[in-house]
């Protein structure tokens, strides 16, 4: 039986276990309406006690939208973020904390870290496994949105290679990120500093000649400039010999100003460990896999999605009982109805099924809304947690969140034979005396 559930696709086995979740629900409805139909005396229940049907209904759709919205943006930032921080193969910096490094080069936060020296970049970029390495330089900003500096090989692999316009070909070009509200020929002055660290301009127009396709990530908020230009703006060397006008690689080391990271595409996944591990060296450089960072935030944020699962199973379940309590007060409230159904000889199965029927379509209706109302949540949690973050975090719900759903109506429907037993007890006299 495992191997046959092996070979199944991931949809198949999600819509079995869904379809399994819902099986008690089915099996009650068959064996208590066998034969019955108490849909007429359910629509009458239900239009009886509308206003607080449609007070249950409303209070089982924000408990079961809210719950599986907040887990599906969980699982929506962690997508995002993966998918901003895949293009960096291989981090190498100055020892410290990987995930501000991390920080600080996939998801651009401002931070102070130290330099790396020309001899250390030649080394990187002259290794034998290296294809590519690209110094980053920061510092500068333009109305919030940071300017980086780098090399157009960086560039190129970020968005493979997708630029509107063109490359940059001198210091005072730049290409701008997809969400950068500067056309392709305009200017802008980069000022010093970040964030509330902000000061005067530099007096350096930069012309805009090319824009990034959108990769996902706050580098579509920042605008990139060769890293001679931020260099050479702060009156730095600019990586190059006085008789040398290229840009980017080959660096001279002499006159490197220094970086704090480099980023680095080897020729092969073997590459990345060989280089990572001959560059993770204590008091000297530290390599990391950004992806390998991101797994162990995710371990933390797994506890986290753990933690608001449960959350969101208590929450269902303490609408469950409220649902429940709410039962047993209106089935003291139809007490009467029930009572001349059993008078006139009506089965008690026939009684209890319409008494489980009502409860069940108040809890399948409440569901049903509530995945509405997540994926509502899902698209307005996601907008703003994209405007924070500047992460492209994809919306939308999931197999998960549908299994949630799943059992939380099955379960509350088996419950509610608790108060639909219940209205069978005392006799048939006090129950039309009710």
């Amino acid at each position: 039986m495992t191997s046959l559930w092996n070979t199944l696709s991931t949809q198949a086995q999600d819509i079995i276990f869904f379809a399994v979740l819902l099986l008690p629900l089915l099996m009650c409805a068959a064996v208590l309406m066998r034969g019955y139909a108490p849909a007429p005396l359910v629509r009458a229940l239900l239009w009886r006690f509308r206003w607080a049907n449609i007070t249950f209904v409303l209070l089982i759709a924000i408990s079961v939208g809210v719950g599986i919205g907040l887990l599906a943006q969980e699982r929506g930032l962690r997508i995002g973020s993966a998918k901003a921080a895949d293009k960096f193969d291989l981090v190498i910096s100055a020892p410290g904390s990987d995930q501000t490094m991390m920080l600080a080069t996939v998801f651009l936060q401002p931070t102070v870290t130290p330099l790396l020296n020309g001899n250390t970049f030649a080394e990187v970029a002259n290794h034998p496994r290296t294809e590519s390495a690209a110094p980053l330089a920061f510092g500068d900003s333009y109305q919030s949105h940071p300017v980086v500096g780098t090399t157009a090989d960086f560039i190129k692999n970020l968005t493979d290679d997708q630029i509107e316009g063109r490359m940059f070909e001198t210091i005072d070009e730049a290409v701008v990120g997809a969400e950068i509200d500067l056309p392709i020929g305009g200017h802008f002055e980069p000022s010093h500093g970040v964030a509330d660290s902000v000061e005067g301009g530099h007096g350096f127009n930069i012309t805009v000649v090319g824009r990034m396709a959108p990769t996902g990530s706050p580098w579509d908020y920042a605008l990139i400039v060769p890293v001679e230009s931020v260099w050479d703006t702060h009156g730095l060397a600019n990586g190059h010999a006085p008789n040398q006008s290229h840009l980017g690689a080959p660096f001279d080391p002499e006159f490197f100003p220094g970086t704090p990271a480099i980023i680095v595409k080897a020729d092969s996944l073997v590459g990345n460990y060989q280089l990572q591990s001959q560059f993770n060296r204590d008091l000297e450089t530290m390599a990391f896999f950004p992806g390998g960072v991101l797994s162990n935030l995710y371990r933390i944020m797994g506890d986290m999605r753990q933690a608001m699962s449960i959350m969101a199973l208590i929450s269902q379940s303490l609408v469950a009982v409220s649902v429940l309590l709410g039962m047993f007060i209106l089935s003291r409230l139809f007490a009467r109805q029930l009572g001349l159904l059993r008078a006139i000889g009506a089965p008690r199965r026939f009684v209890l099924s319409v008494v489980w029927s009502y409860a069940t379509v108040l809890v399948t209706t409440g569901s049903l809304l509530g995945i509405g109302l997540g994926l509502a949540a899902s698209e307005v949690i996601g907008q703003i947690i994209s405007e924070r973050t500047q992460i492209s975090v994809p919306t939308g719900l999931r197999w998960s969140e549908l299994h949630l759903v799943a059992a939380f109506v099955s379960a509350t429907s088996i419950l509610s034979l608790i108060p639909a037993a219940s209205a069978l007890r005392g006799s048939i006299l006090a129950a039309l005396h009710a």
